[in-house]
């Protein structure tokens, strides 16, 4: 009778996951181990690691051949989260385990040479997709137990040896866990992520704290154009504070992209929408990501319902910035392999700094810059039309000139404050597109801000249309701002003024 020992795990594309149905076959032949069904590299290692753990775990390894078949087998497998399923197909095969103990569960893991069961990245995403197909246990390692146990209604069981598993299965096992080394789920590196700063520190600039807050309450793009030391990467940073709190879907949506990355016990939970500031020196495949095989996210991704900051905009490569062009639309971005096509979440909002020329100086009277009138050209241009048209917000930031004796920076209008603003101008927007799906104004669409735009607010779009101060794109742009300064001020619907100020906060001529 040909016995077939049978085990689930789940393999990704991108954030995608799909079920692996491992089974394995001992059968008459020399002694040898395969796995079969597209594995990559730390896949097929999978042989070594799964024969030593069970033997150090009391199993005595068949002498003869063993095969696992990784279904289905056109979608392309890796890593070593699925070590510990493989180990149960041979197992269930050998007879070691009964045949019934792994209905409906899923397992993920990585094992020791001794037997010691290791934590793996991407938990959280295969937790809620045993979830959705249907299945009522997942077993995992100890170390990533708790980010499974995020996942309601599905039965979560931590290991730390294989010997646990079999014991777990029904069998029986011989091994110690006095001997095994301590594994967390960030390999020791976890921290404390440091608070978000308060508006409030930031002396002066009320006007780019205000432009900043229509930023967050309608979720648009940003650019902040001004000298070094004005204060544009500090305000910036500070943007997450006075944002819409993610809702629990959006929380598991980062945590699911943290915990891809191998990220989240070191961010945890959090309501806090997500901050990635990429150097300038960043290529384009570490901002959408890339690598061989199947593509790893990048930092558009892990800005995922968040603010991707791009400070020294001009100074990154220019086919890193137009990379960005398609994402900034459509909110995702599928990177393309010869081993298959990555998906990936990338709906944040964009923030850009820069200076005014190479050196710095060029604002106001410019009697302190140094460049020559084509090389400031030539430094902002780095900016192509298309990235820039793209860009909901363009405001300047000037130099502060005089720091007012005895004035506490928290003096000015506070994070929690400005956050408050923001939730209820979200919440009218939220209101207001229930049928349409949208969540925020930055969402609506050409057709709908025409048809519900006062005519006497689009006269003027149509006079900035006229004298080429905006495009197509930038009029359905500046409409939105204006429908959020509107909801800013508790207003159903802009009038001209909200519409003079959309248009100028899109032409850095406010």
């Amino acid at each position: 009778m040909v016995r077939i020992g049978s085990a689930s795990s789940v393999g990704f594309l991108g954030l995608r996951a799909f079920t692996i149905h491992m089974q394995a076959f001992v059968s008459q032949g020399l002694p040898y181990f395969s796995i079969i069904g597209l594995p990559d590299a730390s896949l097929s290692e999978a042989r070594e690691r799964v024969k030593s753990a069970c033997q150090a775990a009391g199993f005595e390894w068949p002498q003869t051949r063993v095969t696992v078949n990784l279904s289905p087998a056109s979608m392309p497998k890796r890593g070593s989260a699925h070590d510990l399923a493989i180990a149960a197909s041979v197992l269930g095969a050998a007879g070691k385990i009964t045949g019934d103990a792994l209905a409906r569960t899923v397992m993920l893991g990585e094992v020791n040479l001794d037997g010691s069961v290791l934590p793996v990245p991407g938990v959280l995403p295969a937790a809620l997709h045993a979830k959705a197909c249907g299945m009522n246990r997942i077993i995992v390692p100890e170390a990533n137990a708790d980010e499974a146990r995020l996942v309601t209604d599905i039965a979560v069981t931590g290991v730390r040896h294989v010997g646990e598993l079999i014991e777990l299965l029904g069998g029986e096992a011989r091994y110690t866990l006095s001997d095994l080394p301590e594994h967390t789920a960030d390999d020791g590196h976890a921290m404390a992520m440091p608070p978000v700063g308060d508006m409030a520190e930031v002396i002066g600039q009320d006007h780019t704290k205000w432009a900043l807050q229509i930023a967050a309450a309608g979720g648009h793009h940003a650019l902040l154009v001004g000298p070094p030391g004005a204060g544009k990467t500090m305000l910036a940073s500070r943007l997450p504070g006075i944002m819409r709190p993610l809702d629990e879907n959006e929380q598991l949506e980062v945590a699911s992209v943290r915990s891809l990355c191998g990220t989240l016990p070191r961010f945890g939970i959090s309501d806090i929408p997500p901050y990635e500031a990429p150097h300038h020196s960043a290529s384009a495949a570490a901002l959408v990501g890339g690598g061989s095989g199947i593509a790893t996210p990048g930092a558009i991704t892990r800005a995922h319902r968040g603010i991707l900051f791009m400070d020294e905009a001009p100074e990154f490569a220019a086919r890193a910035l137009q990379t960005l062009r398609e994402p900034l639309e459509s909110g995702c971005i599928a990177l393309s392999r010869a081993k298959g096509t990555a998906w990936y979440p990338a709906r944040f909002q964009l923030v850009m700094a820069a200076n005014p020329c190479p050196c710095g100086f060029a604002y106001g009277t410019g009697e302190r810059c140094t460049c020559r009138e084509r090389d400031r050209v030539r430094y902002f241009s780095r900016l192509s039309g298309p990235i820039l048209d793209r860009i909901d917000i363009q405001v300047e930031v000037p130099p502060i000139n005089e720091i007012v004796a005895g004035v506490l920076p928290k003096d000015g209008k506070d994070s929690a404050s400005m956050r408050q603003e923001v939730i209820q101008a979200r919440d009218c927007a939220t209101e207001r597109f229930r049928a349409q799906g949208w969540s925020c104004n930055a969402q609506a669409d050409g057709v709908w801000l025409r048809a519900n735009t006062s005519r006497q607010a689009i006269e003027l779009v149509n006079r900035a249309l006229d004298s080429r101060r905006l495009s197509l794109r930038g009029a359905d742009r500046a409409m939105r701002l204006a429908w959020t300064l509107a909801d800013m001020q508790g207003k159903m619907s802009p009038d001209r003024q909200d519409m003079a100020q959309g248009i100028a906060l899109r032409t850095r001529m406010a």
